[in-house]
């Protein structure tokens, strides 16, 4: 098909007419024809083939080979720290690939990808390492590391978390931007751990429970992203008052260190005193119920004599009277230096004897 101009002369497919060759003569010359272009190209590419490849039959087989060839790039490999995932114009079946060969739609339909899944990647809240030359610097990011303690404390925190990929399609897929998804969320959940805790236990004991704490409630978090990234652990790089209130927290640290030696020095002295106490007390009580107990013992047994001898008494009052006058008189007498007369046997006696000092002597010589 020839490109022909409506007044009658050829011209090109612009609307011009051929440009005048160098040579003489003045016919210009004519556009080409693309129909004899098309056949004689497909002439020229059978004349690359055997003789054997004719027609139709041969392109069927070279386009069977090119569909082959196109198939074998479909094949990846799944290293033993990765995980694979395929996908099929753009949609992901939900299947995790393990380590070994396999196989996928090539592009345009398919593609896949293997992220490393044993790979430890590590989140800086707080701070920023910059490489240099010089070594590793750490700028502070304030923004960042100032938090709230539960008793309304301003505390500088520096911390790391480390976290690996456990699921890969819920890793590429369920969040935009993984490394700031994981920034965001411990950087959250470190200020409602730290508002909980008071400042004391913020920078000494409490600084495993923190991490603790922390590591298991952005788990939580994380999970309920269905983020596909598991943490592995959260360490406190610096937890300290901030540089403007150093000077102020160092001397309300000396006080309450003060306050706690004066407390512990009171108790040794009442672990040592009260026990003294309690020993005295103890044996205080013992003396007083042995006392009451002779004391009693005695009433009793008074008691219990006195009742007998009031039996006695009944019945035979003259007989007790005499014994009772007798009892007496020996306790009276029994302690005095005396001499006895009897009435008839003495009539004889000097009165003015001084027999006591007689019986003295008399005993002295003997």
């Amino acid at each position: 098909m020839a490109w022909q101009d409506n007044s009658g002369g050829n011209r090109g497919p612009w609307g011009q007419g051929p440009r005048p060759t160098g040579g003489g003569g003045g016919g210009g010359q004519q556009p080409p024809n693309f129909d004899d272009l098309l056949k004689k190209g497909q002439d020229q590419f059978k004349s690359f083939l055997p003789s054997r490849f004719g027609g139709g039959k041969g392109l069927a087989i070279i386009a069977l080979i090119l569909v082959g060839l196109w198939a074998s790039t479909g094949f990846f490999r799944v290293q033993p720290n990765e995980q694979g995932i395929v996908l099929v114009f753009g949609d992901w079946d939900g299947q995790l690939l393990g380590e070994g060969l396999h196989w996928n739609w090539p592009a345009p339909i398919g593609e896949y990808d293997t992220p490393r899944v044993t790979e430890v990647r590590k989140t800086e809240v707080g701070f920023v390492t910059l490489e240099s030359r010089r070594g590793d610097m750490e700028n502070e990011v304030l923004a960042e590391s100032l938090m709230l303690t539960g008793d309304e404390n301003i505390i500088d925190i520096d911390f790391e978390v480390f976290w690996q990929i456990n699921n890969a399609g819920f890793y590429l897929f369920e969040i935009r931007d993984p490394e700031e998804t994981v920034k965001a969320v411990a950087e959250s959940v470190m200020r409602e751990v730290v508002g909980q805790t008071d400042l004391t236990a913020a920078l000494t004991t409490g600084r495993s429970q923190i991490e603790g704490q922390a590591r298991s409630l952005m788990q939580e978090v994380l999970d309920s992203y269905q983020s596909g990234i598991q943490v592995q652990d959260v360490k406190l790089k610096k937890s300290d008052t901030p540089p403007e209130v150093i000077d102020e927290f160092r001397d309300v640290q000396a006080a309450g260190a003060d306050q706690q030696a004066l407390i512990n020095e009171a108790e040794a002295n009442a672990n040592r005193i009260l026990p003294e106490a309690r020993g005295q007390a103890a044996i205080i009580i013992q003396e007083a119920e042995a006392y009451r107990s002779q004391v009693v013992n005695r009433a009793t047994g008074e008691a219990a004599r006195f009742i007998s001898v009031y039996d006695e008494y009944r019945q035979a009052e003259d007989v007790t009277k005499k014994r009772m006058y007798l009892e007496t008189m020996e306790e009276i007498l029994g302690r005095v230096n005396k001499v006895i007369i009897d009435g008839e046997a003495g009539s004889g006696v000097v009165p003015y004897l001084p027999l006591p000092e007689v019986q003295k002597r008399a005993g002295g010589r003997s």
